[in-house]
């Protein structure tokens, strides 16, 4: 059977993968995360149908997990990349879970044990985990993961509550990293997006002002699964917010920062005003734009929708500054386009919508594979072969090309498993 490698395990490589073992081939889908999922899974509703993330995500992990043809590789990277179109040789590095992943049921016994608290990534710091942990709720797999950071055990030799917990006996601390080696045909790059630090943002107050948080934190906030189970609170007092500034073209579009527009911003905000008039309708929703851009199908109509509809102020007009008040209370400071006067507004919570960047190993994995990158960072492609990167038989799909909103990921993953096929079988 031929084979073939897909690097990332967010909507686009997921697509990827399902694409291709349909068509007969087998796929290594590598992630370096303990579940797949990627930046989606962090999401609470998508544009503009509020279709919920995870109902729309959920299924297509599972489906990839259950395939004959696929086979997950998590908590994975790849070190190297040799060979060429049809015969490559990829050199993938697995890092210890400490758990057995054949035993394991993901009950999450161990993590109530667990007396070691540390920040959760998923939910960007908003809470704590365990040092034994589920990535999230619906993780693929679903395996308890220990941090060998902050595992008690693992650091000092002492406690192993999790081991004697475990009725499966699932806990394995002598496991070590294990490195093995594949053949593959084609490969495809999928390996997403990061956010650009807020704090290089020092106008807006980020790790200053307690209630000014990024658009990703505030997902997290208002999702069920999220860490004040779906209530819109401010992280300095927990009280609700009823007045909300979305700041726009946070580090993007700026001369200092990045130059390009983030593509998803003005409608991803759009989203969150309204879904904060959903949780509570009397929230105030003010969007500080430059220019909406809401390029997509129906998104337009999305913006006029929340206006009309959800009462969302859309203010015409770049905010220079965010100062806070006494009370922790975010003041926007801006100088709105029609008057063009300087104004502000003092709100509840101010999100910044945070501009996207390359992921932040995205140099070194194109080093491994010896794909060229644009001047932005991006993966570089041939403008009439959208998806063929600078190395035959490597195709690339997603946000790994630039910001994109998720029908276009999954659209760039159909047309990079059609075009990894072919490489794979010729």
């Amino acid at each position: 059977m031929k084979e073939v490698l897909v690097i990332g395990g967010g909507i686009a490589g997921i697509q990827a993968a399902l694409d291709l073992a349909e068509q007969g081939l087998r796929v290594h889908l590598v992630e370096r995360t303990p579940s797949i999922g990627g930046r989606m899974a962090q999401l609470d509703k998508t544009f503009p149908t509020n279709d919920c993330s995870t109902c729309i995500l959920s299924p297509k992990m599972v489906d990839c997990a259950r395939h004959p043809n696929i086979l997950l590789h998590t908590y994975s990277e790849v070190l190297a990349v040799t060979g060429e179109a049809g015969d490559f040789r990829a050199r993938v590095l697995k890092h210890p879970r400490y758990v057995d992943e054949t035993l394991c049921t993901g009950c999450g016994d161990c993590a109530l044990k667990c007396p070691r608290k540390v920040p959760d990534e998923f939910n960007l710091g908003l809470n704590q985990r365990r040092a034994i942990y589920l990535h999230f709720p619906q993780a693929v797999p679903m395996v308890m993961t220990i941090d060998p950071e902050h595992c008690t055990y693992l650091t000092r030799g002492k406690c192993g509550l999790c081991q004697k917990v475990c009725q499966a006996g699932a806990i394995d601390f002598e496991q070590q990293e294990s490195e093995f080696e594949l053949e593959v045909g084609a490969i495809v790059v999928a390996t997403g997006y990061d956010f650009y630090d807020a704090s290089h943002l020092s106008q807006y107050g980020y790790g200053r002002y307690p209630n000014v948080i990024t658009a990703l934190e505030y997902e997290r906030l208002i999702s069920a699964s999220g860490p004040t189970g779906g209530h819109l609170l401010r992280p300095s007092d927990g009280q609700p917010a009823r007045k909300i500034g979305f700041v726009q073209c946070a580090g993007s579009r700026h001369v200092r920062h990045n130059r390009y527009c983030s593509t998803v911003c003005c409608v991803h905000s759009t989203k969150e005003a309204v879904l904060a008039w959903e949780h509570d309708p009397a929230v105030n929703s003010h969007v500080f734009y430059t220019d909406l851009r809401g390029s997509g199908k129906g998104f337009r109509e999305y913006i006029d929708r929340a206006a009309r509809d959800y009462a969302v102020n859309f203010v015409h007009g770049r905010v220079a500054q965010i100062l806070e008040d006494a009370d922790h209370n975010p003041i926007i400071k801006y100088e709105h386009e029609n008057t063009l006067r300087p104004e502000r507004m003092t709100v509840d919570l101010a999100v910044l919508a945070i501009s996207l960047v390359p992921a932040r190993d995205a140099p070194q994995v194109a080093a491994i594979l010896d794909v060229g990158l644009d001047d932005f960072g991006f993966v570089q492609t041939d403008p009439l072969a959208p998806v063929d990167t600078s190395r035959p038989g490597i195709v690339a799909c997603g946000c790994c090309l630039g910001p994109a909103d998720i029908p276009q990921s999954v659209a760039q993953a159909s047309a990079a498993a059609a075009r990894a096929a072919e490489f794979a079988l010729a």
